[in-house]
C-alpha cells in the first residue's frame, strides 16, 4: 500500500522571489498567477521567508501612518513596519513555515490547519525550496479511483491482518466510501480493519458490515488495549 507524501501531490514548477523582489513586483506576481503568496528564498534555493497577501495589504492598511500609536502593540507595531516596507526583505513572515520532503499528506494537513496558511513550501534536507503544496494539492489524494483504493484495502488491510482470522472478508469501494463485509475472529479486530482502512489515501468513509465471533470488548474494558504497531 503506497503511503502518499507532499512529493506525490506538491507543485513542482515553483515561483519564488528574492528578498530585494520590489513591493509593486511582489503584487504583479501574486495577481498575475492568483497566488495567495510566494516563497522568499536566498542565492542557495534555502526559504528564508514568504510574502503572502495579508503581508501586502499591510501598506494599505497602515497608509499614512508612519508614527506609532499610543499604547501600540508588539503586533500593530510589526504590522505598521510592513506597512513601510518596499521589499520582500521588509515585508515578509520569516521564519516560513515550511515542510520536509517526504512528510505524510495527513501531517501536512494538520500543519496548514495548526498554522492558519493556505500553501506550504516544501524543501529537501538542505532547506532548499523543491516544491509547494497546498489545500488543493492535498485534495488531490481524493481524486484516485476506487479500484485503486480498493486493491490497497486489500493488500495493505486485509491480507496482512485479516487473512488469518477472517472468512471471506470483502471490499467494495464507491465513491472513496469503503464498505468491509465478512465474518472474523473478535470484535478488536473489526475496530483494527476500520482505523485501518479509514487511513488509507483517498478513503472518504468506512461502513463496517463485518461480523465476528467474540466480542472482546469487556476485555478491553479492562486495560488491555488492542492495536497495531
Amino acid at each position: 500500500m503506497k503511503n502518499w507524501r507532499v512529493d506525490d501531490v506538491m507543485t513542482t514548477a515553483v515561483v519564488a522571489v528574492s528578498a530585494s523582489t520590489p513591493y509593486r513586483e511582489l503584487v504583479d506576481l501574486l495577481v498575475e498567477h492568483r497566488f495567495s503568496a510566494v516563497p522568499v528564498v536566498d542565492s542557495f534555493q534555502r526559504v528564508t521567508g514568504v510574502v503572502s497577501e495579508a503581508d501586502l495589504l499591510r501598506k494599505i492598511e497602515y497608509a499614512g501612518e508612519t508614527e506609532p500609536r499610543l499604547f501600540e502593540g508588539r503586533r500593530r507595531r510589526g504590522d505598521r513596519i510592513k506597512g513601510a516596507g518596499r521589499t520582500a526583505a521588509d515585508l515578509m513572515s520569516s521564519p516560513a513555515v515550511t515542510v520536509p520532503s517526504g512528510t505524510s499528506v495527513a501531517a501536512a494537513a494538520r500543519l496548514l490547519d495548526g498554522e492558519q496558511v493556505k500553501r506550504l513550501p516544501v524543501v529537501d534536507d538542505l532547506g532548499r525550496l523543491i516544491g509547494i503544496v497546498s489545500r488543493s494539492d492535498l485534495l488531490k489524494v481524493h481524486l484516485r479511483p476506487d479500484d485503486e483504493i480498493r486493491a490497497d484495502v486489500e493488500s495493505g488491510v486485509v491480507r496482512p491482518y485479516l487473512l488469518e482470522t477472517g472468512r471471506d472478508v470483502q471490499v467494495e469501494v464507491s465513491g472513496g466510501v469503503v464498505t468491509l463485509t465478512g465474518q472474523v475472529d473478535r470484535w478488536s479486530t473489526t475496530d483494527i480493519a476500520d482505523r485501518l482502512t479509514s487511513q488509507v489515501p483517498g478513503v472518504v468513509d468506512v461502513v463496517d458490515e463485518l461480523t465476528f465471533d467474540y466480542d472482546d470488548r469487556n476485555i478491553a474494558g479492562t486495560g488491555i488495549a488492542f492495536g497495531v504497531a
